[in-house]
Order: structure tokens, then sequence, then C-alpha cells
């Protein structure tokens, strides 16, 4: 069975808390040391909980059939993560998460998989980072222009669902929303270049319509996308999903292999 720790990170100057499982034994014949980061979404619920805090079982899982070292990050602001929310420091997350794998647990080759959300941002800091392998997403939004046409509003919701803390915050309102228009997935996502990526998206999504994930694949032009029939918005609990998201960590990890 896979090793289960919590993980502890700074990022930036915020603490990061969240879920590590690292494999017992050696998955296949090569030296390949995969690392997968999971990315949660914003919170929908209670504040002082994230979605990372449910990824235990599923990183526990990737670790033991598939040999990845995982790390589910709980991003800023979010559950016992100090800091609060930016798009800035939410790709500053990503990156520290990343570099904890590499540098602490010897990880040869990372990818990301992001939920809403997380998996809008999984593509900007993917696209940034070019030791990110691929990026695999569940129903991804193609830009944050909603947000971004109602700045103060959006900053009054990321406060009443918890993930902006301190009053004071941000100290620049104009910078903090200018991140809302200038990172944009669906332009990110080109500099992803020939790395692989998937967008899983539920064709009776009401909140992030399947015209996003189409805009996505687009705009990279070798992505893999994947309609999951009858599904909604939150789609990590399907069962097709999770099965898709599994096929696809098997061939990243059968790709490093013959590319060493």
């Amino acid at each position: 069975m896979a090793i289960l720790d919590e993980l502890a990170l700074d990022s930036g100057g915020a603490q990061l808390t969240g879920h590590l499982a690292v494999p017992d034994r050696q998955v296949g014949t090569s030296d390949v040391r995969p690392g997968l980061v999971l990315c949660h979404g914003l919170p929908s619920r209670d504040p002082q909980l994230s979605d990372s805090d449910t990824y235990e079982q599923l990183a526990e899982r990737v670790a033991d059939e598939l040999g990845y070292t995982v790390a589910a990050v709980t991003f800023r602001g979010c559950g016992r993560s100090t800091g609060n929310f930016s798009i800035a420091g939410w790709i500053a997350d990503i990156r520290a998460a990343v570099t904890h794998l590499d540098e602490v647990h010897d990880v040869t080759d990372a990818v990301l998989v992001g939920a809403a959300t997380g998996g809008s941002i999984a593509i900007c800091a993917g696209a940034a980072d070019e030791s990110v392998r691929g990026v695999a997403t569940l129903a991804a939004r193609a830009d944050f222009d909603d947000w971004a046409s109602h700045p103060r509003r959006f900053r009054e919701h990321c406060r009443r669902i918890g993930v902006i803390r301190d009053a004071g915050f941000p100290t620049s309102f104009d910078a903090w929303a200018t991140e809302l228009r200038t990172h944009r997935p669906d332009q990110a996502v080109r500099r992803l270049g020939s790395r692989s990526l998937m967008l899983v998206h539920g064709d009776e999504d009401k909140l992030v319509p399947m015209a996003d994930a189409r805009r996505l694949a687009e705009a990279h032009g070798a992505a893999d996308v994947k309609g999951v029939a009858g599904a909604g918005h939150r789609l990590r609990d399907d069962p097709r999903v999770l099965a898709l998201m599994l096929g696809w960590l098997d061939r990243q990890r059968s790709e490093m292999t013959t590319s060493r």
C-alpha cells in the first residue's frame, strides 16, 4: 500500500497544507518516478473545507496502482492553508508543489490534474512550466471573463466562500482584478505545445458549457476531449471520469518510460 502523509509547503509566504501519497514499491521496470499534482477548484460549501481534503483516497490509489508520487495540495485561502485567493497565487502554489515533488521526492516527470477552476489554473501553470509533462482537466473554463467583468462582485463572492479572509486583501484591487483578465487558459494552452492535454467535460454542465472544452481543444490543436453523457459540472465522483483519469495517467507513465 502507498505511504500517506500530511503535506506542508511554503508558497511565497503562504503556508499550504494537503496530502501526500508515495508508492511503497516500484511500478514497472524503468527508473521513471512519475509525479502528480491534484488541483482542486473553488470551494462551494463549507469555507473551512477544500476539495483537496477529499482527494486522499484518490491520491493513495494512484500511488499504489500506478506508482505516482501524488501531492493533493490545498491552495492558499482554502482549508487549513493560509493566504488569500488570487489567480497568480494559485499558479505559484502549483509550482511550489511541482518543485516539492522534484526536490524532495526525486520525481522525474510531473503531470497536473485539475477540477473546475483548478483545471483552468493548472493549464496556466503547466504552460508556464516546461517541466510539467501534461495536464488533464475536469470541467475547466476557457477564461475568467465573467469574473473579470464584475471583479468587485467576484471579490465579495470570494469573501463569502472564505477564500479571501484578510480585510486588507488585496492590497491593490486593480492588480488582483487584472489577473482575471490577463491569465487566460484559452491562450496559455497554446504554450503547452506538443505536451499531452486531456479535457473531460459533462455534456449537461450548466456552469461551464461544453463549448469551453472545445475552445481549449481548438487552441491547443491536439487535445483529447472526452464528453461525459448526462454529466453536470461536478465530475470527480463519476466512475466514468475516474476511469478516464486513471487511463490517461497510465498512458503518461508508459510514455515517460519509452521516452527514456
